[in-house]
């Protein structure tokens, strides 16, 4: 199933999203729900709490005085990063066996605040982050859930900045408009991205990049997308002993280098083999990502080289709005070696991006299909070959 986060500010208004998405289909855990659980009478973690902060924190009744709480955490850094400490793994633990209880096929929406700070993002197919205005927020606080304006402002300054989100999320939805704007957004999300994506992961179907006018100019947001990928698919492997790296490679980790709208990861083993293990594999459709059966070795460079000698496997994202190819290379090998080569020459040497960037000019020129493309580019990574290593003996580069 495809697993969604939706994150975002107090008063930003994910709540909405996460309920609209519920009525497309998915089925939603809503982690402040989790924690109100886990905060009543009789519950464990309500006792930790009463030890933590004292009696004051408890009604005559026995139940949380949520608003006391609040005072005491949300004007002191240190005492809430301790009422963390205590609820997240109970929160964690419950959110996980809800998770598990949700029927196979069926969008999984994780609908949590702190899921950039406390790095949760990346046990997550794909995060969204929900954002308004400060001053929206703060109105709809004071105004519809009847907070003082400090304490609202007190409460957002607590939580991750909008930078903060963005850069660990993959979708952003502005809600300072109408509740039926927001609504309209999530549908087109919906309809374009998340369902698609799902019917992919269900059936194990790699997402396909278009045939035709494949590379584009260089985006500001490959750097930033293929770090998240990277942080992903490490996570998802890092039970697998015998993974050394996982690198963000090829064109799109190349600033300012036109480049296919794919990004490339290159994940370094010990053992070739392993990428054939279930462990690897299912550790792989966790992330998202499911192996092309077909492509088993690179090109060698130079191409009068055995191929025997450049084996490899390759897993492809299905993601449909998002391609990525996994390339997973035994640590140490000429492929391995050489995608590591290639990025960082290019990334150094102006002259070399330059060349490169013209000869893609060129090539899509005469022919803009991809297939065609990927075939008529071998040879201008041959005449290169030689900068590429005389660049990497001046400078005494090394793959680490």
């Amino acid at each position: 199933m495809l697993r969604v986060g939706v994150t975002g500010g107090i008063g930003s208004g994910k709540s909405t999203v996460a309920r609209r998405l519920a009525e497309r289909g998915a089925v939603v855990i809503d982690a402040d729900q989790v924690a109100r659980e886990i905060m009543e009478p009789g519950e464990p973690v309500l006792e930790e709490v009463r030890t933590r902060f004292g009696d004051g924190v408890i009604r005559p009744d026995g139940t949380l005085d949520r608003a006391g709480l609040a005072g005491i955490v949300f004007t002191d850094p240190g005492a809430l990063a301790a009422l963390d400490a205590i609820t997240g793994p109970a929160i964690g633990r419950r959110v996980a066996r809800r998770r598990s209880e949700v029927p196979p096929g069926t969008v999984s929406v994780f609908d949590m605040p702190l899921l950039v700070e406390r790095g949760l993002w990346v046990h997550e197919h794909v995060a969204v982050v929900v954002e308004a205005a400060l001053e929206t927020r703060v109105h709809r606080l004071v105004d519809q859930r009847g907070l003082d304006e400090q304490d609202a402002r007190n409460r957002i300054a607590a939580q991750a900045s909008d930078a903060e989100r963005r850069a660990a999320c993959d979708i952003v939805l502005t809600n300072d408009g109408t509740t039926s704007e927001l609504a309209d957004a999530v549908d087109t999300l919906w309809r374009d991205r998340l369902a698609p994506w799902n019917d992919n992961l269900v059936h194990s179907r790699p997402s396909r990049r278009p045939d035709r006018g494949a590379v584009v100019a260089p985006r500001s947001d490959w750097g930033e997308r293929g770090a998240r990928l990277v942080a992903r698919v490490a996570h998802a492997l890092r039970d697998v002993s015998a993974v050394t790296e996982v690198e963000h490679i090829g064109s799109t980790a190349v600033p300012h280098l036109p480049a296919k709208d794919v990004l490339d990861l290159q994940v370094g083993v010990r053992d070739l083999e392993i990428a054939d293990s279930p462990a690897f594999t299912t550790a792989m459709r966790e992330a998202g990502l499911v192996r092309f059966a077909h492509l088993t070795r690179d090109s060698p460079q130079p191409p009068d080289l055995d191929p025997d000698g450049w084996p490899k496997r390759v897993y492809g994202s299905t993601d449909p709005l998002s391609i990525a190819h996994v390339h997973v290379r035994r640590t140490g090998s000429p492929g391995w070696r050489l995608a590591l080569l290639f990025r960082d020459w290019l990334t150094h040497e102006v002259e070399g991006r330059d060349s490169y960037a013209a000869e893609k000019s060129r090539l899509l020129a005469m022919d803009d299909r991809t297939s065609a493309y990927a075939a008529a580019k071998e040879p201008w990574f041959a005449a290169a070959l030689p900068r590429a290593e005389a660049w990497a003996t001046a400078t005494s580069w090394t793959p680490r």
